[in-house]
């Protein structure tokens, strides 16, 4: 009898993630402790009995509280239910991570606007920073500083959380792997440790025969995965791609793995997606553009899909048969997204994963319309390299420019869905989310739906259902272009009928006076839906939404900009000022308990406000900075910490300054 892989695989993981079992219908949730929700990376979570398309409308749902953050999030929120916290009782607890190196642990209802614990990995005052992509020379992948990027994993069965922390420490470059107690944020298991690996090969950055592990050049994004009783992670590099497991009792490293040890680059990015796990223990993740040569007998994997065993030894592979055109300069990664295991098909091939990533000109499959593929491949026999044809299931035609995010996948009472959102370009034209059917493991051709609204850099959605039923598709806009640095829009939430995704529900942006704005988007932002809630982490806060109160308690608080940024300053000269609008929705006066300029860099900045102690009801104050730059080309940050009464205790306006030249 065939195991059902998909339940195995996508079960909500109130089970070890090294012995997954299938999970009883209705067994009810029990947590988001991975990124997009499960290791099929599917992003659903399939026990939600509150949010229904019928109460998921502007007059019934909406952003019900902010928790202000020190740093932008690009990790994943993960969420646990029932935690006793030491001297503070029982909370269902939201864990945010952020790139200035902290580590968040939030009441994930609101019931107090104090932190239930946050950890540090900084000492500016012992030299220990976070890594600044101007000053240290790397790429600004993100920018102006990397801390935590990567969405950690949470092991419930131990109750501890794993993450992957960068530092800079006297002009020293510092990865490390930590295993904290969720319940305080204690280290366990001896931790941290610091990632250090070392391969054989001949290929960039070679040093007699060997290649090592760069804490400087090699970036971590992908989420972490904890499978078969160890922890992956991976990394792109500005010369090769790395992925390794460490014992998740022991933080023992146990098997390191290099996807291009003769070749060059072959990084594992996938925007922030975490490898996938079948039901086997059987790893899958996909490379950027680099080397390729596993067809004649070489190790090197540049855009490929590979599936690797526990201990990193390559099974099979899939490499398109446009490899070679994906190279640089055309820079046409294969693993800009992550993949995605379908549950078991009933077709001629059970055991399938979809996978796409950038494309188009001048690797065209399609003619003159530079569409570019998605590739379902058999993971029983996965194809290999063909250079005439591709050997996988089939190869859809995708959007023009590709995608820079992953897909969700969902069954409604009479069909299934893989939902994908791709742009067509750098600039931000944008392109539509798109619905797609899977009859007997094969995928539509054409989307059978798809959004009315664009979107300018794609998305990675996620799912909330009862089961088969009441499904909503949840994803989040970002305005800005992605090379914009970092950005200044608000982000935008959407929410749509998962089984016909033209049908709009909700956005963020439909509620007056700004009542449901978050704050503002970074690149690649997974909504966590949990319990009735969706939590949207952005550059300079955490948002939640969900069913508003009968009866508005506490004041309402809302900012009119959530970020700022000086361009173009001179070093020495006053900026003029910026402002944002600091407003009070009510009920009752909003409580002003402070404003003031916190994080890296508050001297370069000054403050003003006509706020007072409080504002009453539908009344405003302004808030105003200005920027004076000490130094060039160095970008300066500082936060407008907004501390009041409203729930969750305020809110951080993000702000940055760069000065381009120093006064004659």
């Amino acid at each position: 009898m065939r195991i059902n892989s998909f339940l195995i695989s996508f079960t909500l993981l109130a089970v070890s993630f090294g012995s997954l079992t299938p999970a009883a219908q209705g067994q009810g949730f029990t947590g988001v402790f991975t990124q997009h929700n499960d290791t099929a990376r599917t992003g659903q979570n399939l026990n939600e009995t509150d949010l229904t398309p019928a109460n998921v409308t502007s007059s019934k749902f909406g952003r019900i509280f902010s928790y202000p953050v020190d740093g932008q999030v690009y990790a994943q929120p993960l969420y646990v239910p029932n935690v006793t916290i030491p001297n503070q009782g029982v909370h269902n607890v939201l864990y945010v991570a952020t790139e200035n190196d902290s580590l968040y642990a939030f009441d994930a209802d609101g019931l107090t606007p104090n932190i239930l614990w946050q950890l540090s990995f900084i000492n500016p005052g012992n030299g220990i920073t976070t890594i600044n992509c101007i000053t240290t020379g790397i790429v600004c992948n993100v920018y102006p500083i990397t801390g935590i990027t990567s969405t950690p994993v949470i092991d419930p069965t131990s109750d501890t959380i794993y993450l992957l922390v960068r530092t800079q420490e006297n002009n020293n470059s510092v990865q490390r792997l930590h295993a904290l107690d969720i319940t305080t944020g204690a280290e366990k298991f001896g931790g941290p440790v610091e990632i250090a690996a070392v391969v054989n090969g001949t290929g960039t950055g070679t040093s007699r025969g060997k290649i090592l592990f760069d804490a400087l050049h090699d970036n971590q994004r992908t989420a972490l995965l904890l499978a078969n009783g160890n922890i992956y992670i991976g990394w792109a590099g500005q010369a090769h791609g790395w992925i390794m497991a460490y014992n998740a009792q022991t933080l023992a490293q146990v098997a390191v793995m290099n996807t291009t040890p003769n070749g060059t680059l072959g990084g594992v990015w996938q925007a922030g997606n975490g490898p996938a796990l079948d039901s086997l223990g059987n790893i899958y993740f996909a490379t950027g553009d680099g080397t390729f040569d596993a067809n004649t007998g070489g190790v090197d994997y540049g855009d490929t899909l590979l599936k690797m065993n526990a201990n990193l030894t390559v099974l099979d592979y899939f490499t398109p048969m446009d490899q070679a055109c994906r190279l640089l300069p055309n820079d046409l990664d294969l693993g800009s997204g992550g993949p995605l295991i379908f549950p078991a098909q009933s077709g001629s091939y059970p055991d399938e994963i979809i996978e796409s990533g950038k494309g188009g000109s001048p690797c065209d499959l399609f003619g003159s319309t530079y569409a570019v593929p998605i590739y379902l491949v058999n993971r029983d026999e996965m194809g290999g390299y063909d250079p005439n044809q591709d050997q996988d299931i089939q190869t859809i035609e995708g959007t023009v420019h590709g995608y820079w995010g992953s897909p969700t996948y969902w069954q409604s009472p009479t069909a299934q869905y893989v939902y994908y959102s791709g742009m067509t370009n750098e600039t931000g034209d944008g392109d539509y989310l798109k619905q797609y059917s899977i009859t007997n493991g094969l995928v539509s051709t054409a989307p059978v739906e798809q959004t009315l609204n664009l979107f300018p850099v794609g998305s990675t959605p996620s799912v909330s259902a009862n089961g088969t039923r009441n499904g909503i598709l949840w994803t989040v806009e970002r305005k800005d272009i992605l090379s914009a640095s970092p950005g200044t829009h608000p982000a935008v939430l959407y929410a749509y009928e998962a089984a016909n995704v033209s049908k709009l529900l909700y956005d963020s942006a439909q509620a007056k006076g700004l009542r449901d704005q978050p704050g503002c988007a970074n690149k690649f932002i997974t909504p966590t839906v949990a319990n009735g809630k969706v939590y949207v982490g952005t550059q300079n806060e955490l948002d939640v939404y969900g069913i508003l109160p009968t009866t508005q308690t506490t004041p309402v608080a809302t900012i009119s900009a959530p970020c700022i940024n000086f361009a173009a300053q001179t070093v020495g000269e006053k900026s003029p000022p910026a402002g944002t609008i600091l407003s009070n929705l009510g009920p009752g006066n909003l409580i002003i308990n402070s404003i003031a300029l916190t994080g890296y860099n508050p001297t370069e900045f000054t403050e003003t406000n006509t706020c007072g102690a409080s504002l009453a009801p539908g009344t405003s104050c302004t808030i105003s900075i200005t920027f004076t730059a000490s130094v060039a080309k160095i970008p300066q940050i500082v936060d407008v910490a907004i501390s009041d009464n409203a729930a969750g205790g305020g809110t951080n306006v993000f702000v940055i300054g760069v000065a381009t030249k120093t006064a004659r």
